[in-house]
């Protein structure tokens, strides 16, 4: 049996899209689920020529919040095939601050140190 390799395509207009290749031609049963309950929606488009499946999972506005949500792709017998996360929210502003101000100090040390070198030669 062909393995089934899953990637994602884009997120766009609050719609996700992926590709499944290796689940030949019958349309695979799939299932996607967040904190462990089904999200519907769910869209399959067969492309004959790169005998490829076209995946589309409309995200709930419901489902959109401050912190992590993921979101679990998987088969009939529950095997995850595949994820993806949305980041949002205050949380993640903060992580960004830190890394702004983790590359501040990095840049004030190099300045320094180049003063320093520049003063010595």
């Amino acid at each position: 049996m062909t393995k089934m390799t899953f990637s994602k395509t884009r997120l766009i207009n609050g719609v996700w899209e992926g590709e499944l290749t290796g689940a030949g031609s019958e349309e695979p049963k799939l299932h996607v689920s967040h904190l462990g309950a089904p999200v519907d929606g769910l869209r399959l488009r067969h492309d004959a020529a790169r005998d490829a499946w076209q995946i589309e999972i409309p995200v709930p506005a419901h489902l959109i919040s401050d912190g992590v949500q993921t979101f679990v792709i998987s088969d009939d017998q529950g095997q995850t095939l595949g994820s993806f996360a949305l980041l949002a929210g205050e949380a993640l502003a903060h992580d960004m601050r830190a890394e702004m101000n983790l590359l501040r100090s990095e840049l004030d040390m190099l300045k320094k140190s180049f003063r320093q070198h520049c003063r010595d030669t």
